[in-house]
């Protein structure tokens, strides 16, 4: 998907949600354990209940390699539904790969060329030849991790050097391996405070911003610093928005929290002209 498709997109609906399909199988309504693929069929009826009110699902691999090989037919059942289905959608691998060049290669292989992926998330510590790979795909993002919003950040992307903090380094230093037609950034929503910072380095390109939701993260104080003229910004629910129940109506109580974020997402821009 181009930049200008996902743009489009996003001013269409009136939105820059993104849902999170993080389907844990222990999580789900107890009767879709019946059918051949149960975490499919969560998905798929997720997606025909939410479809209208995001413009992207982001699928966290880990939840899907974690039940071995079913769980990658899991996954690449759900991503040829979405294309087939909702080609508009913007879809996101989240799976935080990065290695050297000729490993990276076969990851952007296999994400963007055999799953069919619009995007991938990538640990960028290990420097601009474990990224490239993935930037000589057309049409395909990679999504940097830039800063996160686990605990576990300050021990090494809030630290300091002479000059900044060490993920102003990396974004710094990153920004020119790509451009915005091509890269986008991972910012945790609960590191509101340093977004401001973070636009300043990168005006352009998009971020995707996950913790909206069940991590607290706060929809008005994060648009405030990084909303930017193309709006910017891809915002992810995951468990505030797939598991808002567990009965027979699951999706459809899915759909009712996805209104509610897009409701106010549709005011933000609004408001915002």
């Amino acid at each position: 998907m181009s930049l200008k498709n996902l743009i489009n997109e996003i001013n269409k609906k009136q939105s820059f949600l993104c849902i999170g399909l993080d389907t844990d199988i222990n999580k789900i309504p107890s009767f879709l354990l019946e059918n051949d693929d149960p975490i499919f069929s969560f998905n798929r009826s997720i997606i025909d209940k939410t479809h209208k009110y995001c413009i992207a699902y982001k699928l966290n691999t880990a939840f899907y390699e974690s039940n071995g090989a079913s769980g990658w037919v899991s996954m690449n059942k759900t991503i040829d539904y979405i294309k087939q289905n909702y080609p508009r959608i913007f879809t996101i691998a989240d799976a935080k790969r990065g290695d050297i060049g000729n490993t990276s290669k076969m990851y952007a292989e296999a994400f963007f060329r055999k799953m069919n992926f619009d995007s991938i998330t990538i640990n960028p510590y290990m420097g601009a030849d474990s990224v490239k790979p993935f930037l000589e795909f057309e049409n395909k993002f990679s999504i940097l991790l830039g800063l996160t919003s686990n605990i576990g950040a300050e021990d090494l992307q809030l630290k300091t050097t002479d000059n900044d903090y060490i993920f102003s380094e990396m974004i710094n230093s990153s920004k020119s391996w790509g451009d915005s037609s091509n890269m986008m950034y991972v910012v945790g929503a609960t590191k509101a405070d340093y977004i401001k910072k973070i636009r300043n380095i990168i005006p352009n390109h998009f971020l995707l911003i996950p913790g909206v939701g069940a991590q607290g993260g706060n929809l008005d104080e994060i648009c405030k610093f990084a909303l930017n003229a193309s709006v910017g910004i891809i915002i992810n629910s995951s468990r505030s928005i797939i598991y808002a129940s567990n009965d027979n109506l699951f999706a459809d109580s899915a759909a009712r929290e996805a209104i509610k974020l897009q409701s106010q997402m549709k005011e933000i821009l609004s408001s915002r002209n």
